[in-house]
């Protein structure tokens, strides 16, 4: 399995203020990478980084060929905004030149009906939400899709939901995702790869094997109980 992305030394500093530090790891096509870590670890940090979005110091290197995708954590939509999912997709599917059945396409990757897309913006749940920003992100058919918490807002039915639509759609299009959550359960049951970030790599590999309970108390602090689920 060939290397799709390599990341050496690694520093991004905003100001006098360093917020990751000499980060290196490197992950494998088709795996599943999950970033860990408490709030202002640097976890978005990375992933924005890892997007070209900020300046950083190091080496990010992408596999020739690599087509990035990106669900954000939030996007602020006004209710009483006019514009429903099929114009969002819409005005994305123009810009790229794709075809017409495009949206079609991601919309049934998704599971977001004929009727869903004609709701406005504003008016969706929570989960239907989420499925839009991934329909959004798999347009133009991406390789790589980075997930900043995408199940941040939802309870914890929904949140189920759309973990396991991501791995449903890593499996259908051979997708590398990077994924950034906050439930070690779901690290356990998806991820191939965990990275525990707190401004510095703490541990990076298979979850069954790094996570071990000293790391987990450095990454955290003692005071934290940790379960494990087992799946």
């Amino acid at each position: 399995m060939s290397s799709i992305l390599s990341v050496k030394n690694l520093t991004v500093s905003f100001g006098d203020k360093r917020v990751l530090q000499d980060l290196s790891f490197e992950l494998k096509q088709g795996e599943n990478l999950t970033i860990i870590g408490p709030n202002g670890s640097g976890k978005t940090v990375l992933l924005k980084a890892l997007l070209n979005a900020l300046h950083y110091h190091g080496e990010i290197r992408w596999a020739e060929g690599v087509k990035l995708g990106y669900v954000p954590q939030k996007i602020e939509a006004d209710i009483h905004l006019p514009l429903t999912i099929k114009d969002l997709l819409t005005a994305k599917a123009r810009v790229m030149n794709l075809k017409r059945n495009a949206i079609e396409t991601v919309a049934e990757s998704v599971d977001l009906s004929p009727e869903v897309l004609k709701t406005p913006i504003g008016h969706l749940s929570g989960g239907q939400f989420q499925k839009t920003l991934i329909a959004f992100a798999l347009l133009g058919e991406p390789n790589v899709i980075l997930f900043d918490e995408p199940t941040a807002s939802l309870d914890l039915p929904r949140e189920e939901q759309v973990y396991e639509l991501i791995h449903r759609l890593q499996e259908k299009y051979g997708l590398t995702v990077i994924l950034v959550s906050h439930d070690l359960s779901l690290v356990y049951r998806y991820a191939s790869k965990v990275l525990c970030l707190n401004r510095r790599g703490l541990c990076f590999g298979a979850p069954s094997e790094v996570l071990t309970l000293k790391v987990l108390q450095e990454l955290y602090g003692r005071e934290h109980k940790y379960y494990k689920h087992d799946h």
